[in-house]
């Protein structure tokens, strides 16, 4: 297997996240893709990936598998414990449910106000400040809303570690690069960012 990444993107991160909670690393070949250079939006790239982003997983038989939480989904089936996305019915749709909400409300929206609000990549399209501006704030509100939901459970989907956390994780780690931090006053999301930062696979 191979998975096409950008080290320094927080999406590839994710993937790199679940792998080694799942053991599956070394089973992967990682090719980096050069995006800064636009490596991704060449023919060979595109073959592949005709939306062009990272990462990209590609199976020995040739089938490539785009977006983060369906490569994960690929990964978590491939052996059993620890599973991130769920066994039963409701734990499975609570875990999509909060892994949906954050990568909406904090990754993309820090992605958003990134590309907008910031000189971005320096290579933006187009940009509207405004909503860049309206995207931060959004997901500094669900910053806080994290934070009550970590006062009542030790992880964002319940009583243990999941492909929710791991988004969330990545979600902040592309915060604190556009310095979007974790607020004072949020002391159980910011209790739990400690705990995890204390896992191995944190620094896959």
């Amino acid at each position: 297997m191979k998975v096409y990444e950008y080290k320094a993107f927080p999406n590839p991160w994710r993937v790199r996240i679940a792998l080694a909670e799942k053991g599956l690393t070394e089973r992967v070949e990682f090719v980096q893709v050069d995006v800064p250079q636009g490596e991704h939006k060449q023919p060979a790239f595109l073959a592949k990936n005709p939306a062009g982003t990272v990462p990209l997983l590609e199976l020995d038989n040739g089938t490539c598998i785009t977006e983060c939480t369906a490569i994960t989904e690929y990964f978590d089936h491939l052996t059993g414990e620890p599973t991130l996305t769920g066994k039963t019915a409701t734990e499975r749709a609570v875990i999509h449910m909060r892994q949906r909400q954050v990568e909406a409300n904090v990754l993309d929206a820090i992605a958003n106000y990134f590309h907008h609000a910031t000189p971005g990549l320096g290579f933006e399209a187009y940009q509207i400040q405004a909503w860049g501006e309206k995207q931060k704030e959004q997901a500094i509100a669900t910053l806080y809303r994290l934070d009550r939901v970590l006062a009542t459970q030790p992880y964002i989907a319940g009583d243990r570690f999941t492909v929710a956390d791991i988004t969330t994780l990545a979600g902040l780690a592309f915060g604190d690069f556009c310095q979007i931090t974790i607020p004072e006053t949020a002391i159980h999301l910011q209790a739990w960012h400690d705990r995890m930062q204390q896992r191995p696979s944190f620094s896959a």
